[in-house]
């Protein structure tokens, strides 16, 4: 079964795991990088923050094995 994450900052975050999904805290760029490098493989939607996606950079993103989703502002 495939499962949803959400990386970025707790605060932006925290609610969606009332929702089911996987949280993976992280609010350093370094953080961010090393939450994506380690993502489980039942992983196949991660919704992320607009720092965690800035902190990625769009190649990733386009590169990216699973779906990926920036939440709004």
């Amino acid at each position: 079964m495939t499962t949803v994450a959400v990386l970025g900052e707790p605060v932006r975050t925290s609610g969606y795991g009332l929702a089911g999904a996987q949280l993976l805290a992280a609010t350093t760029p370094d953080e961010v990088r090393r939450c994506w490098h380690e993502l489980p493989a039942d992983v196949g939607v991660v919704l992320l923050t607009p720092a965690a996606a800035d902190a990625l950079g769009r190649q990733v993103l386009e590169s990216a094995a699973v779906l990926t989703v920036v939440l709004p502002p």
